[in-house]
């Protein structure tokens, strides 16, 4: 997978994960189990996934169904992590399986740091100077994506609200799952919001990384690639849930931007991370698709976008007839329009007063700092206006 060093100028490309990606995937799980040694796995998931019957299509395989913790919240929390852990413990388990979309695969990320490692969650958060802490002694984890959004399954970094009540960011290669079995089948009973809102993601991400300043070409092309299937499908995609070409197409979406977006992020997810911590309700994804518009019209002047054409190639993914800023961002708030996500901050109940905490927030997210353009308190200021 990509990655842009932070200790050097050099670009480092690995490739880490074992990716299986095909319908009827989920059939391999057994025998990832046996490959990576792991017996007595312990499934993480939440109650809709169950509720819905896909936990036990992704465990179909299983002669004996392993145990399962299904009490994941939407946005994982170091509570939900003490909890899971516990369950961990209780059945001794030596490895874990993520059924779910990203809050289980980055709740179980939080469990295999703390199963195995002493001390409070934010002592190995990323801002906390932490990520080296994290060690291999980190329990394996095989992630089942059921949904196409936050890519986590190919991801080294979870997301997690620990017990201070900040939403930090977790990064290290030993919690890159050791498998990840995308299954599009998984994804077919996604209701239309979800897999509008996860969806936007997944385009956040290919949109973000593609922009993001490092120099790291095959992240690039695998975004833009991701970008390209992602756009084509995501409206498919949400208005027929049982379109299966669609689906692949957002699963490879959502690969794509999580294996490219090792090479950074930047403003769009230092807003969501910043409200997403402040409000756990708001959903990451509709959060992203909200302020991608007013992020790209910002991060068009910067002199590495402009002089390498960056929105001029995103547009061209997307097959635009416009080719610069305004066109891709109106075209994005037409398409968070036909799928029913909210047109702006107002809509999600987010007001004014939020603003100065927001920013705080934003301004030490992981992601600030790799957005093309350094947002000042000002510049985040009128992002948010201009998202609201």
């Amino acid at each position: 997978m990509p990655l842009h060093s932070a200790e050097s100028d050099m670009a480092q490309i690995l490739y880490l994960t074992r990716i299986e990606i095909e319908f009827g995937a989920s059939r391999l799980l057994p025998a990832e189990c046996e490959r990576l040694g792991i017996r007595r796995p312990l499934v993480v998931t939440d109650a809709g996934v169950r509720a819905a019957g896909v936990l036990d299509e992704a465990l179909a395989a299983f002669a004996a169904k392993p145990p399962v913790f299904d009490q994941t919240p939407a946005n994982p929390t170091e509570a939900a992590v003490r909890l899971a852990v516990q369950a961990a413990r209780d059945t001794g388990c030596d490895g874990l399986i993520a059924i779910g979309g990203g809050s289980s695969m980055d709740l179980a990320k939080g469990v295999a740091i703390a199963a195995t490692h002493e001390g409070p969650l934010k002592r190995y958060a990323t801002i906390e100077g932490g990520a080296g802490d994290i060690t291999s002694r980190v329990l394996p984890l095989i992630a089942v994506p059921t949904t196409a959004g936050t890519g986590s399954e190919v991801a080294r970094g979870a997301i997690l609200i620990v017990d201070d009540g900040r939403k930090l960011g977790f990064h290290n290669w030993e919690l890159l799952p050791k498998a990840a079995i995308c299954d599009p089948a998984l994804t077919l009973k996604l209701p239309p919001a979800l897999t509008a809102a996860t969806g936007m993601d997944a385009l956040a991400h290919c949109i973000e990384t593609f922009l993001a300043p490092a120099f790291n070409p095959p992240a690039d092309g695998i975004a833009l690639e991701g970008l390209r299937r992602g756009w084509g499908a995501i409206e498919r995609a949400t208005r027929d849930g049982q379109d299966r070409d669609a689906r692949l197409d957002m699963m490879c979406a959502s690969v794509h931007g999580a294996m490219a977006f090792q090479k950074g992020l930047g403003a769009v997810h230092s807003l969501s991370h910043a409200l997403g911590g402040l409000n756990p309700r708001l959903h990451h994804g509709t959060l992203n698709a909200v302020f991608l518009p007013a992020v790209i019209r910002f991060n068009a002047q910067a002199d590495g976008v402009r002089r390498e054409r960056r929105i001029e190639r995103l547009a061209q993914a997307m097959d635009l007839p416009g080719r610069d800023a305004d066109a891709v961002a109106d075209a994005i708030a037409a398409m968070n329009a036909r799928l029913g996500l909210p047109a702006g901050l107002a809509a999600m109940g987010v007001g004014p007063e939020l603003d100065d905490r927001i920013i705080e927030h934003a301004l030490v997210d992981h992601c600030h700092k790799t957005n093309p353009r350094l947002a000042s308190v000002d510049d985040y200021r009128a992002l948010l206006a201009a998202s609201r």
